[in-house]
């Protein structure tokens, strides 16, 4: 039986990242860019107002001002400041040759002058101010040639909007990978359907594919398979077909319990059986080798909603990061001090549901009540995990403690 370390490492190993190729900047969300993207264009690519206002010259604001011009965004100013005067600017639109200062219109005034043209009054403080006040001039976010986003990078939404500014309607990553979901089981029923006697709903089903959404995975949903050995294989040989096959239920050691023969019978090569954790002790993992450079990832979780919950983020999500190229693909446990005391007992390092909080002076966390692996319910109130080592133990409120977010 595997430390949850060896294991995830073991699952590492036989994960490897796929080829990049280009994908519409949409649908790159959540991805991996694959190749360093500099700038194109200067940005701003022009000097620019920050305030709706009057563009001026410092020296000029001791008196009332005749305004020359309006300028909008999208418009480019014909005049320039080469002599006492205002020019009425928006938001973001270019300036005009010569202006130091932008004044806000909220500072000035306006009034009719005795040729009948507009003038602006602007406050005497105005002229103490410093250059460029309420302007961005060009180049002040990004140069020419700057790098903007570098190979290796998550796409978040600002990712994505900082490519688009650069003229990109599709970049180069690394595809989502497409991962088979079976629940196995008599027991089970679809989740609109209501239990019968010993029945319970396909919960698992649901709940690994929004696991996979998260992750940035294309969910396969594959329904439920019967423990009856043609009707599995049959559903096995199907989920083979994706980059990974993720199984609910039937890795245990009891007599329905076919998943693990069934895999090896479909030429999948059992990597490990089993880790030391709890919840999700009986976790297989394995690996068909299809041809040179094709391989199904295969995860058999336990079917207690909590291990498979725990299993996926233990194990799954690191060989989906690593798939997609991400650099770091363990999951990050952070530090957190217990808000109240804690009593664990066990063989095996615990994984209980918790939530986490950030404090002016650091993560906290809570450790939510729970009866086991079937109380899904509990980890409604969870953000995340903490971890109790093996042993009985008393953890006092203040203790710092391990915590994978989820």
């Amino acid at each position: 039986m595997m430390e949850v370390s060896e294991a995830v490492a073991a699952v590492l190993r036989e994960a490897s990242a796929f080829e990049p190729h280009a994908i519409s900047l949409l649908d790159a969300l959540g991805l991996v860019l694959a190749e360093d993207v500099r700038a194109d264009a200067d940005s701003p690519p022009f000097d620019k107002s920050l305030v709706d206002g009057f563009a001026v010259r410092l020296a000029d604001c001791v008196a009332s001002l005749p305004v020359i011009e309006t300028v909008a965004a999208g418009q480019v100013p014909t005049r320039s400041l080469d002599r006492p005067a205002a020019i009425q600017i928006m938001t973001g639109a270019p300036l005009p040759v010569g202006a130091e200062a932008v004044v806000p219109v909220e500072l000035t005034s306006e009034q009719i002058g005795a040729s009948g043209g507009v003038h602006v009054s602007i406050p005497i403080k105005v002229a103490s101010w410093k250059l460029d006040t309420n302007i961005l001039r060009r180049g002040a976010s990004t140069k020419l040639g700057d790098l903007v986003v570098a190979a290796g990078s998550e796409l978040r939404p600002q990712e994505l909007g900082a490519l688009a500014e650069c003229g990109l309607a599709r970049v180069t990553a690394r595809r989502r990978p497409r991962v088979a979901v079976l629940a196995t089981g008599d027991e089970l029923v679809p989740v609109e359907q209501a239990p019968g006697p010993g029945q319970i709903r396909n919960s698992n089903e649901t709940m690994l594919c929004a696991q996979l959404l998260r992750a940035c995975a294309e969910p396969v949903p594959l329904g439920i398979a019967r423990d009856e050995r043609a009707h599995l294989r049959e559903r096995i040989d199907i989920g083979l077909q994706s980059d990974v096959l993720v199984l609910s239920g039937g890795v245990s050691m009891g007599e329905k319990d076919l998943v693990p023969s069934e895999l090896a019978a479909a030429g999948v090569r059992q990597v490990f059986h089993k880790a030391n954790v709890k919840p999700g002790k009986p976790i297989w993992f394995g690996v068909l080798d299809r041809r040179p450079n094709s391989r199904t990832l295969v995860f058999g979780l336990p079917g207690n909603p909590v291990s498979s919950l725990v299993c996926f983020e233990l194990f799954v999500r690191p060989a989906l990061r690593r798939m997609m190229g991400v650099s770091s693909a363990e999951s990050v446990a952070v530090k957190a001090r217990l808000t109240a005391p804690h009593t664990t007992k066990g063989e095996r390092p615990t994984y209980q549901p918790a939530r986490l909080e950030w404090q002016s002076d650091g993560p906290i966390v809570t450790a939510i009540p729970w009866v086991g692996s079937s109380d899904l319910r509990a980890t409604v109130a969870a953000n995340s995990m903490a971890l109790f080592p093996v042993g009985d133990q008393t953890y006092e409120a203040g203790s710092v403690i391990e915590v994978i977010a989820w």
